[in-house]
């Protein structure tokens, strides 16, 4: 799919004998050496998913360093409505176009990208990623990045085979507060964890027996859209996928995803997590969490009024309140060095730094702040969380294998059957 600084200086040369105008658009990684991304081109974007969150990124993404040109979407009048709102914005100028595709495969074959947003729904998330990476792409895929802990791993393994950069949108990792915070915590400033409290976030609903069957919208792949889960019949409904478990873990997995980063960031636990769960006295879905330190997380604090991204550190010398960009002590002079707040990019919808990070990371080919291992362990106990809830018994879980101890029926919740032509690659 790209061509290598040999093949496209060759062929630009024949292009030019014969006549030929050359197209303004070129793929950075056609102009770099080793097919690598060169520090002063242009990138070139497309996106998979194009609903409210696709669109907050669309407007975060500098158009100095890159341009999209192309989206997909199961669902063809959400294409057309996103561009025209992106035209009307001033995002897409005029004379501009942005090219629509119905699957991420079509994307990938026959538009050359540098990289791919990928920002569907959480059910059918893995797929597209995996695909863009065996394409040759760099990614940056939304959070939470899996449904499922099994294919987390295993979109790991495709990534780590892989040269590509990729980075999930966790994007508190990229805010100074949020670094300075959890670094504090994790270098002992703050001496011994004495217990981190976070939010109680709800856990998704099991999707009502009776809801009848309607009328497909035109132009809609109901089929694709429901991805690896079973198939149902079409219900407007099931659109609001994040109260269903077949299609997210709900707000657990939702702001659970950055609340739970930024205690893995801040108990440097970014490659394991923890190695027991059980259900709290308290009841009411509330959830005990003990890492192999002994340090104990208790996701037991109103949802609403707690942090929601991120926790409170009970330490020895006083407490940390850390939030999305924001942080909070007692005593006060616990955070006196603490730098000032990112400056705000929209209502509380800072992602401009974490992009430009995933876009410096594709000239250096570093790893980004939110690698894909990172992304994959956050969510990994979000989703232990759950499944702790769902059979309400205490759980032995082992972080470097990723299994249940000694329970088959704990396991079965790992992984998930998948329909047939929604599997994912093989590594």
């Amino acid at each position: 799919m790209k061509n290598s600084r040999r093949s496209f200086l060759k062929n630009t040369g024949l292009a030019l004998a014969a006549g030929y105008a050359l197209p303004t658009l070129i793929p950075r990684s056609a102009l770099s050496a080793q097919g690598q991304v060169g520090a002063n081109d242009r990138i070139i974007v497309g996106f998979v998913g194009v609903g409210g969150r696709a669109r907050q990124l669309m407007e975060h993404i500098p158009k100095e360093r890159a341009k999209i040109v192309a989206v997909a979407d199961f669902w063809r009048q959400k294409m057309i409505d996103c561009i025209n709102e992106k035209k009307n914005s001033g995002l897409i100028g005029d004379g501009e176009e942005w090219r629509t595709y119905d699957s991420d495969v079509e994307l990938f074959e026959k538009e050359k990208l540098d990289c791919a947003f990928v920002a569907t729904q959480d059910h059918c998330r893995t797929i597209p990623a995996a695909h863009a990476v065996l394409a040759g792409l760099d990614v940056y895929a939304e959070k939470p990045l899996t449904a499922y802990i099994a294919e987390g791993r295993r979109l790991v393994n495709i990534v780590r085979n892989s040269k590509q950069v990729f980075q999930v949108g966790t994007q508190q990792r990229s805010m100074r507060l949020n670094e300075y915070g959890c670094r504090l915590v994790r270098e002992g400033k703050l001496g011994k964890i004495k217990v981190v409290q976070a939010c109680n976030y709800p856990i998704s609903s099991e999707i009502p027996a009776d809801y009848a069957e309607e009328p497909i919208p035109d132009g809609f792949n109901w089929d694709a859209w429901q991805g690896p889960t079973e198939y149902r019949k079409f219900n407007s409904m099931l659109l609001g996928w994040m109260q269903w478990r077949p299609y997210s873990g709900g707000e657990m997995t939702n702001w659970g995803a950055h609340g739970v980063d930024q205690i893995q960031w801040a108990l440097g636990a970014d490659n394991s997590g923890p190695v027991a769960l059980a259900p709290m006295p308290s009841g009411n879905g509330a959830v005990a969490a003990k890492y192999a330190d002994g340090t104990e997380v208790h996701f037991d604090l109103e949802y609403g009024k707690a942090p929601m991204g991120g926790a409170i550190f009970r330490c020895e010398k006083g407490n940390l309140e850390i939030n999305r960009n924001n942080l909070k002590a007692n005593p006060q002079s616990l955070i006196a060095d603490a730098p000032e707040p990112d400056p705000p990019e929209g209502p509380t919808w800072i992602a401009r730094p974490h992009i430009e990070n995933f876009f410096d990371c594709m000239v250096t080919r570093e790893r980004p702040h939110a690698d894909v291992e990172i992304g994959h362990r956050s969510v990994s106990v979000c989703h232990l969380v759950n499944i702790t809830r769902i059979l309400n018994r205490p759980l032995q879980w082992d972080p470097e294998k990723e299994t249940f101890i000694g329970d088959d029926e704990a396991n079965s919740y790992v992984d998930r059957p998948r329909r047939k032509g929604y599997e994912l690659p093989e590594v």
